[in-house]
């Protein structure tokens, strides 16, 4: 027993003493955990134990470049919803491809797309983009910049310059033209073909692994409520922005 804690006993012998855990952490580890927070007597000082990480609510969306829906949801909705809400609020994948077809020629494969070829380019565009940038961060306001102008094919330098200067546009093109932008494309073909249930138009959105019509539905007219209601952890203040719902809009197959 520690010598204040038996010098407590002795004075007053009908006392329980209980013997709590010793502090021999250095002030910057306080926070590092709740057990280390406890014997350091500094709960009270800990915002990240205070109010436990929950998880992300993992959002993916199945979409095709020129589909008016896809882009107004994409600019209007997703794109909003991700500047208002923290970072480890939701996690966004996308997967451009939609209601495009995919058959292989000579060994190699070709893609047939709703809204035609420059929807295929726009689409690979998009896939490229992704797999140079890499960090999310990097390259939705890109995407962003290209869905919300008047083409989604012929501004990709402009919203480069804008929004991820660091970035190849030589690069993205090499992409595109080559083996590896049709790699990227199949690849989406596989992940859309693999959607259970099929998709039967787009966007088409998964909410935490599932599809439903209530969720679609849901998504389509207030993204920001709806991630809002998902998340468990404690509640932002962008969720305060929740605006009244938006009608909804698809493109069928």
């Amino acid at each position: 027993m520690a010598p204040a804690l038996a010098l407590l006993a002795l004075l007053a012998p009908g006392l329980v003493v209980v013997a709590l855990p010793a502090c021999d952490y250095p002030a910057h580890l306080w926070c590092s955990s709740r057990e280390i927070a406890v014997a350091c007597q500094a709960e009270s000082r800990c915002a990240n134990l205070s109010h436990p990480t929950a998880p992300p609510v993992e959002l993916s969306l199945y979409y095709e470049s020129l589909c008016p829906a896809c882009r107004g949801f994409l600019v209007e909705q997703l794109f909003t919803t991700w500047l208002l809400l923290p970072s480890e609020t939701m996690n966004i994948t996308l997967v451009p491809y939609g209601n495009a077809q995919e058959k292989k020629v000579g060994g190699k494969w070709q893609f047939q797309c709703q809204h035609g070829s420059e929807e295929c380019l726009g689409n690979m565009i998009q896939a490229c983009l992704m797999h140079e940038g890499e960090n999310f961060t990097t390259y939705f306001p890109v995407i962003f910049c290209m869905e919300s102008g008047t083409s989604a094919t012929k501004n990709l330098e402009a919203c480069l310059q804008i929004y991820a200067p660091q970035l190849d546009a030589g690069r993205i093109a090499a992409c595109v033209r080559g083996d590896l932008g049709t790699a990227l494309m199949h690849r989406n073909a596989q992940l859309t073909e693999a959607l259970d249930p099929p998709h039967q138009y787009v966007p088409w959105i998964v909410v935490n692994g599932k599809h439903t019509d209530e969720l679609q539905e849901q998504a389509q007219r207030s993204l920001l409520r709806l991630v809002c209601q998902l998340y468990q952890g404690e509640k932002p203040e962008g969720c305060q922005s929740a605006v009244e719902p938006k009608p909804r809009a698809v493109c069928k197959r």
